[in-house]
């Protein structure tokens, strides 16, 4: 798999890092407020700046705190971020000026091995030309004047990332359907359900901030990874309370952000906290990602400390075979984020959904079972008049959907519809992942009102 450049975005709170990163990338991935210290985990987006391609990574405001504090965790993420790129954006605020804080990550930045350009944001008109002139004390030269707002000054920008560019760049075109690319995985979940953490342990560093700390995670953060030879875009989402208690901006946007990122998964896993067990809020996160279609797997986390922990688990079990009455059979899996135990196997059952959510079944098949289906349970006769299925095909798959043609569909009763999804995914091996069916009527060529 090729490389793409890192380019990493590093500066103070609120100098525009988010908003330059969203800029790069092109869409609104990155929250952005006018409070200080939005993101905390470091954010990684494919960028594309006048034909160039690299990898972007939007970093945690830089502050001079204690290590163990929640600040001192976030500048941990984003002096890694430094390490590992190929250059740096080093961000401060024209229209503020030089600040002592923008003095010390300046320090900080010149002991670094990692290739340094200096980008003054917010440059647009003459309030911000003192900074400018200040920033020179930096030891980094002339800044890069940008809007990162309005687009302003990206030619600039391109010309001084340009140099520190690898020389041959490999562009890769990705099949999403083919077998080996990588596993998209959200994990979703209530606050402080443990997300950060197992993401941590599956990847074997401190990748995401975790800490005591209720909401610690913003924005959602996607990372490539390997599990046993096997590629994997972990995704890691802010916890998602009851809309009502949702009232600050910010929690809003964080929420939102999660959905999105359910729409972008193949696989979501739904991680439950095992000491408080299943709560409406949890019923009401697995509805919403099998309404988009995604393939949904469950995992009590923190089970290494679950009391009567077989009664937990088989209530779990009937509760949601109650709330999630739409599909029967969904994947319920005990995990510990903190020591790793129960990890592998839920990947693996990941990845078994995934090809199941992706299956499809060859028409000859598909219509052999509906034969027989329909002539193990014939459909109803309303009113007298009978309900004559003709035959079913497949559409689409991720989710699998199909579509059966026949008379007087429009007759058909909910239950029948049901058995026959309930049947396909017994007989035809979809398991518990969503199933879209959809009747259809030949049309008549003598009805008037449907020409």
């Amino acid at each position: 798999m090729s490389r793409l450049p890192v380019v990493a975005i590093v500066g103070r709170p609120n100098v525009g890092k988010s908003t330059l990163f969203n800029r790069l990338v092109g869409k609104k991935l990155a929250l952005v407020d006018d409070r200080p210290g939005v993101t905390r985990d470091r954010r990684e987006g494919d960028a594309h700046l006048l034909g160039l391609d690299f990898r972007v990574i939007d970093t945690a405001g830089y502050e001079d705190e204690d290590p163990d504090t929640l600040p001192g965790r976030m500048r941990r993420q984003t002096e890694a971020a430094v390490e590992q790129a190929d250059v740096a954006l080093f961000l401060i605020d024209a229209r503020a000026g030089i600040v002592p804080l923008d003095e010390e990550i300046a320090r900080w930045l010149r002991a670094s091995d990692t290739p340094i350009v200096l980008v003054a944001n917010k440059a647009e008109g003459r309030a911000a030309e003192q900074g400018i002139l200040e920033s020179l004390a930096l030891g980094f030269g002339d800044p890069v004047q940008l809007s990162a707002e309005h687009g302003e000054g990206v030619a600039d920008l391109f010309e001084a990332i340009l140099p520190h560019m690898p020389e041959e760049i490999e562009e890769e075109f990705e099949d999403e359907e083919a077998p080996d690319a990588p596993l998209k995985l959200a994990i979703v979940g209530r606050p402080n359900a443990g997300k950060s953490t197992l993401v941590n342990r599956l990847l074997g560093e401190e990748r995401l901030i975790t800490g005591p700390e209720a909401g610690i995670t913003r924005d959602s953060i996607a990372i490539d990874w390997e599990w046993q030879g096997r590629r994997v875009r972990l995704i890691d989402t802010a916890g998602m309370r009851k809309r009502a208690k949702v009232q600050d901006k910010l929690e809003k946007l964080s929420v939102a952000d999660a959905l999105r990122a359910v729409d972008f998964a193949e696989v979501v896993v739904l991680l439950l906290d095992a000491t408080l067990g299943l709560e409406g809020q949890d019923l009401r996160i697995a509805d919403r990602v099998l309404e988009e279609g995604r393939a949904l797997v469950i995992a009590l986390n923190k089970w290494d400390v679950a009391e009567n922990p077989s009664a937990l688990f088989n209530g779990v079990k009937k509760a949601l075979e109650d709330g999630l009455s739409q599909v029967k059979g969904v994947p319920v899996l005990t995990v510990s984020a903190a020591t790793g135990k129960g990890l592998d196997t839920l990947l693996q059952v990941a990845f078994e959904t995934r090809e199941a959510w992706s299956k499809r079944v060859p028409t000859g098949e598909l219509n052999r079972w509906f034969e027989r289906a329909v002539e193990a349970n014939p459909p109803p006769a309303p009113g007298g008049k009978r309900v004559k299925l003709r035959y079913v095909t497949q559409v689409k798959t991720r989710p699998p959907s199909f579509v059966i043609f026949g008379t007087r569909v429009d007759q058909l009763p909910a239950s029948y519809e049901r058995y026959l999804v309930n049947s396909m995914r017994r007989d035809l091996g979809f398991g518990a992942v969503p199933v879209r069916l959809t009747m259809r009527a030949p049309r008549n060529p003598f009805d008037r009102d449907r020409q």
